[in-house]
């Protein structure tokens, strides 16, 4: 009894904790397990890194197990002769092999070089590799929604720039067709004086034509009358009738013409990048016209107001404003140049004509601005944020948005002078009573401390 007890221990010792065959070629695992090298092969295969042990799945890094190959002797005690088993106690088509809860190769109807694997370990495994797939296929779901959210994004995107065009379209539309029924209503205007003038004149003309007529019939019946009288009377009578005839004279005929309307949208109403690209200059400042408070950089791009400069007296420097000039007039073709006004708190830009008052003090944004008498025509704002229109009559404008640059397009061949906000590209107000003559560039500080900066060509770029 004794003998076969520890007979059944030495058998349950040299079986294989995986396939629970007798081990062939066998190793101990760190936790005990003593399973067959071609166990661990198979069960290894699809694993990387630390690998569980077969049996109890207990991690064991560096697939490192412990030679534990038995003596000959003992092999020999272990394997005996297998026992006789009935087959009453079996079902038809059962392995004798298998135990509960167990699988058994699929594969063959015996187990040489098969094992048979409990439902629990199995499940294990191929959860592990389960969780890899689904690692993998995470992976690859991550960057297709990235690409589906930087889609979206750029769907949106689109819309927004979409947006943004059709407002600026409608915008200029707008500025457009303004445009348009203000100068149809001024041209309207024109033809209907000129065709009144004209009528009056055409009227006039044909009343003096009638009084002649009425005048030369006159003269004719009297002339057929006196033929009538004696020869001594008509030869009385000739020398008086020739004066009559000389004085009787023609009347001028009476010429009306209309004035050539052949009508054109004026550049400025095209498209200001164009303009902006086609027409800028680089205007530079002119420190010899600069007020004595101002100052004036090396580039001449940028003036300050500040402190009293020490500088000769000139008859072109501003005495009281603190205003300075462009270095260059012009007075043909057309000009275009920006200034950053960001932070500034009062200005005034625009263009003049010479001569401009330079030693009588204005306030600019009084009732006594200067007018176009004086030679100026620009817009600005006042120490108390309100926007203006300086010419022939102070206007107030009302900006869509603040501006921080202002572009100024002069057209001398349309006599024109035009004032953009470039924050939004709106037409800010237009001159177009502009006299012919040369114009300079005008520049006005205000008393506060930041500077007023003439953008580059470089910047318009």
């Amino acid at each position: 009894m004794e003998l076969a007890a520890g007979l059944a221990d030495l058998q349950a010792e040299a079986r294989c904790s995986v396939c629970k065959e007798y081990l062939k070629n066998p190793g101990t695992m760190e936790c005990g397990h003593k399973v067959c090298l071609s166990c661990t092969s198979v069960f290894w295969e699809d694993l990387k890194g630390s690998v569980p042990c077969p049996s109890c799945h207990l991690n064991c890094p560096g697939r490192n197990f412990l030679s534990n190959q038995p003596p000959g002797e003992f092999t020999e005690v272990a394997i005996l002769p297998p026992e006789r088993t009935s087959r009453s106690g079996r079902q038809e088509g059962e392995h004798p092999w298998e135990k509960p809860q167990q699988v058994s190769c699929p594969l063959r109807s015996f187990p040489p070089n098969h094992f048979v694997w409990p439902v629990e370990n199995a499940i294990v495994c191929h959860r592990k590799q389960i969780d890899c797939y689904i690692k993998l296929w995470r992976e690859m779901v991550e960057p297709i929604q990235k690409a589906i959210s930087t889609q979206r994004k750029g769907s949106l995107e689109l819309r927004k720039r979409t947006e943004c065009r059709r407002e600026r379209v409608r915008s200029q539309y707008e500025q457009n067709r303004l445009f348009l029924q203000v100068e149809r209503k001024k041209i309207l205007g024109h033809l209907q004086s000129e065709e009144m003038d004209g009528l009056s004149k055409l009227n006039k003309n044909l009343a003096k034509l009638s009084d002649h007529t009425s005048l030369l019939k006159s003269l004719l019946k009297d002339l057929k009358s006196q033929c009538e009288k004696s020869e001594l009377a008509l030869l009385a009578s000739v020398k008086d009738w020739y004066e009559r005839y000389k004085q009787s004279g023609w009347p001028e005929m009476a010429l009306v013409t209309l004035k050539g309307y052949d009508y054109r949208l004026p550049l400025q109403y095209s498209d200001l990048d164009r303009i902006i690209k086609r027409f800028q200059v680089d205007v530079i400042l002119d420190p010899e016209t600069a007020n004595y408070k101002l100052t004036v950089s090396k580039d001449k791009k940028t003036v300050k107001y500040g402190s009293w400069e020490r500088v000769p007296y000139s008859s072109r420097k501003f005495c009281f404003d603190p205003a300075v000039l462009g270095s260059e007039g012009y007075s043909s073709d057309r000009q275009y140049w920006e200034v950053d006004v960001e932070l500034k708190m009062e200005w005034v830009l625009g263009v003049c004509r010479e001569p401009f008052p330079r030693s009588r003090y204005a306030e600019r944004f009084s009732d006594e601005q200067f007018s176009v008498q004086d030679g100026l025509w620009g817009v600005g704002l006042d120490n108390s944020q309100t926007y203006v229109a300086l010419g022939g009559e102070k206007i107030h404008l009302l900006p869509k948005v603040s501006p921080t640059r202002i572009g100024i397009f002069l057209d001398s061949e349309m006599y024109e002078v035009s004032f953009y906000n470039l924050r939004d590209k709106s037409l800010l107000y237009r001159f177009s009573d502009l006299p012919r003559g040369t114009f300079w560039p005008y520049f006005y500080t205000g008393y506060d401390y930041e500077p007023l900066k003439i953008c580059t060509v470089a910047d318009l770029e």
